[in-house]
C-alpha cells in the first residue's frame, strides 16, 4: 500500500485529488495540508512513502527536511520558474503537469514510491531549453568529476541530459528500457546525484554537453 501526503492551498483541487487517490487501488492518502508548515510535522507523524506537493504552496522552504527524507512528486500548471528550480535543488523526486491524465498521475506516484525519478517528458524539455538560454540559476551543488563513469554510463548521461526518456535512449542505444535505467542509477551513485534534473545540470556544468551538442 503507498502511503501519499497530499499537499495543495486549493481546497477543491486537494479534495479532488484525495477521492482519485483513495479510490484507486494499493494508495492511501495518509494526510492533507494547506502549506509548507503544516505538511512538515505532519509528514514527520504518519511518514507518508510520497509527498504529492503543489509547486506554488505557501511556506514552501519549510518543506527541506521532509524533502531531505521523503520521496517527494511536485505537481506543476507552470513553465519552469523559481519555485521548481527550489524544488529541484531541494532533490525533489519528479514532476508532474497538473493537465497530465489521471493515470499519469498515479504512475509517478507508483514509480516516485518505488524510487524511480520521474519528470514528464514536457518539463524536462523546459528544463532543458531553460538552462540552455542560460535561465537556470547557477546549481548549489557542485558537479563532480566524470572520470568514474563507464563510456556508455557518460552516454545515457549525455542523452537524458538533453532530454531524451529512457525509452527513446533504449531504442537509440538498442537495449531495453531497464538496462538504461541499471545505468541510470549506476550514475546517480557515482555522482551522488538525487534526481534526474540534478543529473541533467551536471551534464551541462561538467561540460559532458554543451548548447552546441544539445538536441
Amino acid at each position: 500500500m503507498t502511503r501519499v501526503l497530499v499537499v495543495d492551498d486549493q481546497p477543491l483541487f486537494r479534495a479532488g485529488l484525495v477521492a482519485l487517490l483513495t479510490a484507486t487501488p494499493g494508495m492511501t492518502v495518509v494526510g492533507e495540508a494547506s502549506d509548507g508548515e503544516t505538511a512538515v510535522p505532519l509528514a514527520e507523524s504518519v511518514r507518508p512513502d510520497v509527498v504529492l506537493l503543489d509547486i506554488r504552496v505557501p511556506g514552501l522552504a519549510a518543506l527541506e527536511r521532509v524533502l531531505a527524507s521523503t520521496r517527494v512528486l511536485v505537481l506543476t500548471a507552470f513553465d519552469l520558474d523559481e519555485h521548481v528550480h527550489e524544488a529541484l535543488r531541494l532533490g525533489a523526486a519528479g514532476f508532474v503537469l497538473k493537465e497530465s491524465e489521471p493515470a499519469r498521475l498515479l504512475a509517478a506516484i507508483t514509480a516516485v514510491a518505488s524510487g524511480e525519478m520521474q519528470f514528464s517528458p514536457t518539463v524536462m524539455r523546459r528544463l532543458v531549453a531553460a538552462y540552455l538560454r542560460g535561465d537556470v540559476a547557477d546549481a548549489p551543488w557542485v558537479p563532480v568529476g566524470l572520470g568514474d563513469l563507464t563510456d556508455r554510463e557518460r552516454e545515457v548521461l549525455r542523452l537524458v541530459a538533453t532530454g531524451q526518456t529512457n525509452a527513446a535512449i533504449a531504442s537509440k542505444l538498442s537495449v531495453t528500457e531497464g538496462t538504461v535505467k541499471t545505468h541510470l542509477n549506476r550514475v546517480m551513485t557515482k555522482l551522488r546525484l538525487t534526481s534526474r534534473a540534478q543529473a541533467v545540470v551536471t551534464a551541462y556544468e561538467s561540460g559532458l554537453v554543451t548548447p552546441q551538442l544539445a538536441g
